[in-house]
């Protein structure tokens, strides 16, 4: 199985898009990448702006080259309706659209259906489904809550086997609810990508307790599954003191890596919304070479 990472906040936007190849299908997951609109009370600055362009070209290019694309839930860091075309002749796999979301994300699924209705090559609601595919298996969980709790909509976590077993956990904020984490443990993955806790927002949207149970929830993932590859990335990294909050989790078990996306690549962390007050404010070196 090959995973590579396309987008995640250490790449230096706000997304999760991941490309999975097996022997039999090739996969894109969550084709959608955003600028924060507003941190530190600051508009998203031209180093950022430059950086999304940049992904979601390469976005376009990885699903084109894709076979099946799947959309955990419709927040615009994890789809894209702008360019149906880009979902010519695919295989969709979707949240359901009508059920276990809320209001917004009703909306935006259906603007989404709307628009890749005459593209796409056939469209299957995954919520709790499993799909054969030659001799690999992807399987979905029901829905479960972005986060606590229901306010902002429910995702699919995905699974995905063959030689391996590789889990996508979306926006599972850590994972923080018991139902998150048993899926995951259930799945006995190798490989995880995890979204971790939203530790930026402490004290406004995000409570101590929650970031606590989000951290002993990947350490009992460490504990209780043959994971080897643990990536957390997406909430996480939008705090640029995000190491302090995975150093007790490197200690739990030999041969169990934990780091970002970039790490995973072999790159180094660009946490471009976390440092948009350096950029403004002329703190951040070389801000002319970004790009």
């Amino acid at each position: 199985m090959k995973i590579k990472p396309i987008a995640f906040e250490s790449l230096g936007v706000r997304s999760m898009a991941t490309y999975v190849e097996t022997q039999d299908v090739k996969i894109f997951i969550d084709p959608g990448a955003v600028v924060s609109p507003d941190r530190y009370s600051l508009p998203p600055h031209k180093v950022e702006l430059d950086r999304h362009f940049k992904i979601w070209e390469s976005i376009k290019q990885w699903v084109l080259a894709s076979d099946v694309v799947i959309v955990t839930h419709y927040h615009d860091d994890h789809h894209n309706a702008d360019y149906p075309e880009i979902y010519d002749h695919k295989d969709l796999m979707l949240k359901n659209p009508r059920e276990f979301i809320n209001e917004i994300q009703r909306t935006r699924a259906a603007d989404f259906l709307n628009r890749i209705e005459n593209h796409a090559r056939a469209v299957s609601i995954a919520d709790g489904q499993t799909f054969q595919i030659g001799k690999t298996r992807i399987v979905f969980s029901p829905p479960m809550t972005h986060g606590v709790s229901d306010r902002q909509g429910y995702i699919l976590q995905v699974l995905i086997e063959d030689d391996q077993r590789f889990i996508f956990t979306s926006d599972v904020q850590g994972p923080v609810t018991r139902e998150a984490v048993d899926f995951i443990i259930a799945g006995q993955p190798h490989i995880v990508f995890a979204d971790g806790p939203a530790t930026y927002l402490l004290g406004s949207h995000c409570k101590k307790s929650e970031v606590d149970s989000s951290l002993e929830n990947l350490k009992r993932i460490i504990d209780r599954t043959p994971v080897r590859q643990l990536i957390v990335d997406h909430h996480l990294l939008r705090d640029l003191e995000w190491q302090s909050y995975l150093q007790d989790l490197m200690k739990i078990k030999n041969g169990v890596t934990v780091q970002s996306a970039a790490a995973y690549l072999g790159e180094k962390e660009d946490l471009l919304e976390a440092k948009r007050k350096d950029f403004y404010e002329g703190k951040s070196p070389n801000v002319d070479n970004y790009g």
